[in-house]
């Protein structure tokens, strides 16, 4: 299940975290990769220890917390800190998929990537290439989104980033481990919050047959979660 969601960032908390980012050391985007990844990475990272990165991923975790969207299609557990990357001169990542599994280095903070996220920083107006491109089911979808929104996609997915020939593409990464594990399951749960969501602005959240398929929703996902 791929999903954008629109809007994390205003165009104010973008431009707060450009300004904090931007003036931030950038090193090689290898710092973070497995064997196999940094075969295929040509990019530029912030510094995963750095001032700057904790602060600008503390923006987007409260921006996450913010997003009804993103709790309900995501249903998070852990939220690895995110990380910042920048692509230009024609970089790019070839085809990829994450681990499984991501540690964060000097701690014990680990979780399983059920889903990842990329939140796109830069207008795309301002850089040429640099689409995310991922495969799924039904051929490749190819995102570059507006400075601010989303996408989250199953971190199992083959994907790439297209070079960037023009500009810069900045933009924040980072994995999710879900109380679902299962991703059938959590489309399920997805469809029917979005269900119910929108039955009860019609009829009002105290209508019978809403609070029935709210009880319907928390039974499967006490069914289904791990937490």
């Amino acid at each position: 299940m791929l999903i954008a969601i629109s809007d994390v960032l205003d165009a104010g908390g973008v431009a707060r975290l450009r300004a904090l980012i931007d003036a931030a050391e950038w090193i090689d985007g290898n710092a973070t990769s497995g064997p196999q990844s940094a075969l295929a990475k040509r990019n530029q990272q912030l510094a995963e220890e750095s001032a700057a990165a904790r602060e600008a991923g503390n923006i987007v975790l409260d921006a996450l917390a913010r997003s009804p969207l993103f709790v309900a299609a995501a249903l998070p557990l852990k939220v690895y800190p995110p990380l910042f990357n920048r692509y230009e001169g024609g970089e790019t990542f070839g085809q990829h998929v994450d681990n499984a599994v991501r540690i964060r280095r000097g701690s014990d903070f680990r979780i399983r990537s059920d889903l990842s996220a990329t939140l796109f920083l830069a207008d795309p107006d301002s850089y040429d290439g640099g689409e995310l491109v991922i495969e799924g089911q039904f051929g490749e979808q190819s995102v570059k989104l507006p400075a601010g929104h989303m996408v989250l996609y199953p971190a199992s997915s083959l994907h790439r980033v297209s070079p960037v020939t023009r500009g810069a593409r900045i933009a924040s990464f980072f994995w999710i481990q879900s109380m679902v594990r299962d991703e059938g399951a959590r489309r399920i749960l997805f469809e029917l919050d979005q269900s119910v969501q929108s039955i009860g602005q019609d009829r009002g959240q105290d209508d019978a047959e809403v609070i029935r398929l709210t009880g319907v929703y928390h039974n499967l996902l006490r069914r289904w979660a791990d937490v």
